[in-house]
């Protein structure tokens, strides 16, 4: 969905994931970008040199809000400040698009949750995975009447060579533990828009000297009997991210999301692309859009909560 006049969005947060929102506004028809933020002073070295001309750097992201007055925003920053930045803009009336995960506990969650209920404002989270052009392929050859057995997401990467100076990324305190906090919801909202509602069975999480979770392997369940399980890794050397799907009549179907995209990372392009095209339209129709980021939320928590960890792993 487009519209005669792109709207106004701005963006707090240049750090490594931002590249991507940047280059996906430059490609829109439906946004404009009027101002960035970044809680750190030296983050915008390298990213403010390819900001287009005119779009202001503000100190934070209430000056962002007041002086340049977006339409909407975009929350990539670290996942420690999502709650504050997400409801400050909410309280200001402005829709939000926001890095998974959508808060770093549940309880924060269902407050800003509730909050954009209140204010009747979107609250989108950013779950790129599923705009994937493989994704949507292999949704499509997913035949009708014949039920999910079992689908299996693995998220394999090593953070390491991700973040760039975003070393948040290796505190548990600010991240929220490492790859089930942060990679987890992705994987999680695959398996939801492949087999609906799902429940933590049994997980098992690997965590560095440093606490950071660093491997995970979790067993969910659906209403349909159908079973999932999710593989993440922040230690595998290169990047996998795939799903299969394997139906009650034996077929398999797979889904390499990073097939077609040569480079590290470089699936994130279009996929950032789609994301905003479809923020657009969430905005546009004013549709709450908060319940799928809360839900992840709370899968993450129920891993933690019922998960046999292994300390000291590298």
């Amino acid at each position: 969905m487009t519209h005669p006049t792109p709207r106004r969005l701005g963006l707090a947060g240049l750090g490594v994931i931002s590249r991507y929102y940047l280059a996906a506004i430059a490609d829109s028809p439906d946004w404009e970008l009027v101002g960035v933020c970044d809680p750190r002073p030296d983050a915008p070295l390298g990213v403010a040199d390819h900001l287009p001309a005119g779009v202001a750097h503000h100190p934070d992201h209430r000056a962002l809000l007041a002086e340049a007055r977006p339409d909407a925003l975009v929350v990539a920053a670290p996942n420690h400040l999502h709650a504050a930045i997400a409801g400050d803009a909410l309280r200001a009336g402005v829709p939000v698009l926001v890095e998974k995960p959508l808060t770093l506990d549940v309880a924060s969650g269902r407050a800003l949750a509730a909050l954009a209920h209140a204010t009747q404002l979107p609250l989108h989270t950013a779950f790129h995975r599923r705009y994937n052009d493989q994704l949507a392929a292999l949704v499509r050859r997913v035949p009708a009447g014949v039920p999910v057995d079992s689908v299996t997401v693995r998220y394999l990467e090593r953070i390491e060579e991700h973040i760039g100076d975003d070393t948040w990324y290796l505190d548990p305190a600010r991240c929220g533990g490492g790859c089930v906090a942060d990679n987890g919801p992705n994987a999680f909202d695959l398996v939801r828009q492949l087999l609906g509602e799902v429940r933590v069975v049994e997980a098992r999480v690997e965590r560095d000297a440093a606490g950071v979770d660093r491997r995970a392997s979790v067993r969910l369940s659906a209403a349909s009997g159908a079973s999932a399980r999710v593989e993440l890794d922040w230690s595998h050397p290169g990047e996998t991210k795939d799903v299969m799907v394997r139906l009650v009549d034996g077929t398999e179907l797979r889904a390499d999301l990073l097939a077609g995209y040569a480079g590290f990372k470089s699936s994130l392009w279009h996929e950032y692309r789609h994301l905003l095209a479809d923020f657009a339209g969430i905005v546009a129709e004013g549709r709450p859009a908060h319940a799928d980021g809360l839900r992840a939320l709370e899968l993450v928590a129920d891993v933690y909560a019922s998960c046999a960890v292994v300390e000291g792993v590298r």
